[in-house]
This record gives structure tokens, C-alpha cells and sequence, in this order.
């Protein structure tokens, strides 16, 4: 198989579960291959999966990639402050408060960035991951070829308020069990993890 192209999205993927058995995951892309882009993917208690995006395009190629029942098409607001993200879009209303950089976040920080960039380091996180955070990955095969997650900071999740489909998620809770749209999972802490994903596509 031949590499066509690389894609590049540059931002934050969040985490989160909640006591209502909802597992959430909002991605906040400042840069994508779509411009400044957000979206979320939802999996609720019977694990049915939902993608929510306001564009066309990003939902065919996400939807390319990873595996949904569902996908939803509409306006998406996305604000980020220094403790806070909230996203709206679809039947999803979610207010999360961010903590402290954790240890994992402060040994992600101490790693040049070239480094963090770079396959071989990204396969030796990979090891890593698999060892120490349940259904975490940082690389993996998707359909259209092969996906590296490289991560340079992390900050806990400490509170979050929100709804689905007009039902209160009520208090945070750990991502449990692992969600279901990729190959990996966002870790069970409830986390923001500031990321580059860089999907490897592949013909032939």
C-alpha cells in the first residue's frame, strides 16, 4: 500500500463520562484540514454512537475513519477559556471544568515537540499507553490507512454540567467502559489532552 497524504489536526481532545452513563468526547481542532474546526462523539448507556458536527465534509471523512450509528449535521459552538470548555450542538449541552496538569501532563510538557512529532517516539508511547491506561492507543489502523495520536500536555477534568437529549448527564464520572468509535479510547480519568493527530492515508 502506498502513502497518498498526510492530514493534520492540531487541538485538544476532552473526555469525559457522566453519572448518567453517557461517555463524551469533544475534539476542538484549531487547525484540521477543514479550517478551525469541533465536533463531539457520544455513546450513551445501550452503546449507541453519535457524531455531531456543523460541516458536511469533516462528518464524510470522521465518519470514514471511525464507526457511528448516527450522525448529526448542524451548528456547533465551542468556546475554550484557561478552566473551562463548553460545547453545544445536536442534543448535546456540555459545561466542563478543567483542573491542574497532572503528572501525566507534566512528563508529556518535558518532551521536545520535533520529538513528540516523530513515529518511532509515538510508537514507544504506544507501548506505553497499552501498559499503564486501559483502552488507550496512540496509533493504530483505520480504513483509510494508519492514525498517530502524539500528545504533549494533559489536564484532569474536575466537574462537568450538561444534558443529552434533554436529560441532565448529571455529576462526572470516569470513561467506563472505553468508548467505541476508533481503535482507541480517551483515558478513564476524565481529562483534556492536548493533541496533534496525523492520519496517514493510504491506496492500493
Amino acid at each position: 500500500m502506498a502513502v497518498t497524504g498526510v492530514d493534520v489536526f492540531a487541538g485538544e481532545i476532552c473526555g469525559v463520562g457522566s453519572m448518567l452513563g453517557v461517555r463524551v468526547v469533544i475534539g476542538r481542532w484549531p487547525v484540521s484540514p477543514f479550517g478551525p474546526v469541533a465536533d463531539a462523539m457520544v455513546e450513551d448507556p445501550a452503546g449507541r454512537r453519535v457524531f455531531i458536527a456543523q460541516d458536511e465534509a469533516l462528518v464524510g471523512y470522521v465518519s470514514s475513519i471511525y464507526s457511528f450509528d448516527d450522525v448529526v449535521v448542524g451548528p456547533v459552538d465551542c468556546e475554550r477559556s484557561p478552566d473551562r470548555l463548553r460545547f453545544r450542538g445536536g442534543h448535546l449541552w456540555l459545561d466542563v471544568t478543567l483542573g491542574r496538569r497532572d503528572v501525566l501532563g507534566w512528563a508529556l510538557r518535558t518532551v521536545p515537540h520535533r520529538v513528540a512529532m516523530n513515529e518511532t517516539w509515538v510508537t514507544f508511547t504506544h507501548m506505553v499507553a497499552r501498559g499503564l491506561l486501559r483502552g488507550v492507543r496512540t496509533r493504530g489502523t483505520t480504513p483509510g490507512g494508519t492514525e498517530l495520536y502524539a500528545a504533549t500536555d494533559r489536564h484532569r477534568v474536575s466537574a462537568i454540567r450538561g444534558s443529552w437529549n434533554n436529560t441532565d448527564l448529571g455529576d462526572l464520572r470516569d470513561v467506563h467502559p472505553p468508548v467505541r468509535f476508533g481503535f482507541s479510547s480517551t483515558p478513564r480519568q476524565p481529562s483534556i489532552v492536548e493533541i496533534t493527530t496525523m492520519v496517514h492515508r493510504t491506496s492500493g
